[in-house]
């Protein structure tokens, strides 16, 4: 199983928000590449960077810093919020980044395949759940859709992974929502990647338990409630 630390931009900062709400919000580095190649020096083969920004204007607000995180590892990078078009996509991708997660555009079924058809596998739908149901633009509405249709849809239609983001768990350090992982796991033929209140080792093992593929690490990390070169050692 990957562990994968998340930097979330606004501003240009590495900031964390407690449940996705833009006005809890921790700053924790004025510069996000030395904090990518601190991630990267301590064992992570991935990072997951979400422009916070973008999420909530819909459309990239913080390319340039992305470019520069891109820039400063060797490790490949994943990138969400304000991917609403394939160009956004691709613009991304010249800058680096290595796949996209698309989140909000993935409701609109033309758009999703649109995805799929011009980019191919380094699109990966990012499906943030608030009680079962999808939230979007930046987690500030939520849907009358359920987070496991959407991925059955999804899947359905050629995506090969899923982001699964628990948003009363995000950011909380109380543990993961296991019970509802272990539901996206089993619906979809999919590699799902868990995020969300994961905090310590235990809670790392019972995310791979559940099925999970991969595992985004966040507040843990930046508040040292996880040493994450002990949690690669003792998972990876």
């Amino acid at each position: 199983m990957e562990i994968i630390p998340a930097i979330d931009l606004r501003g240009g900062r590495c900031v964390r928000l407690l449940q996705g709400d833009y006005n809890r919000e921790t700053v924790f580095s004025d510069d996000p590449p030395a904090m990518a190649k601190h991630w990267e020096s301590l064992g992570a083969c991935r990072l997951h960077v979400i422009d916070l920004d973008g999420a909530r204007e819909g459309a990239p607000r913080n390319l340039e810093v992305v470019r520069s995180i891109c820039g400063a590892v060797s490790i490949p990078v994943q990138l969400g919020g304000g991917m609403r078009d394939v160009e956004m996509a691709r613009t991304a991708l010249d800058a680096g980044v290595d796949r996209i997660i698309v989140g909000t555009a993935a409701l609109d079924p033309e758009a999703a395949r649109n995805f799929i058809d011009e980019i191919g596998q380094k699109i990966v739908a990012g499906i943030d759940a608030r009680d079962g149901l999808v939230a979007v633009d930046g987690w500030l509405d939520t849907t009358e859709i359920g987070a496991l249709n959407l991925a059955r849809k999804l899947v359905g239609i050629g995506y090969q992974t899923v982001v699964f983001t628990d948003i009363a768990t995000d950011g909380m350090l109380k543990g993961p929502n296991i019970p509802a992982l272990k539901e996206m796991v089993e619906a979809v033929p999919a590699s799902v990647i868990a995020s969300g209140g994961i905090s310590t080792i235990d809670d790392l093992r019972a995310v791979r338990s559940a099925g999970a593929t991969g595992a985004i690490v966040g507040r843990a990390i930046y508040t040292g409630d996880l040493n994450l070169q002990k949690a690669i050692e003792a998972l990876c």
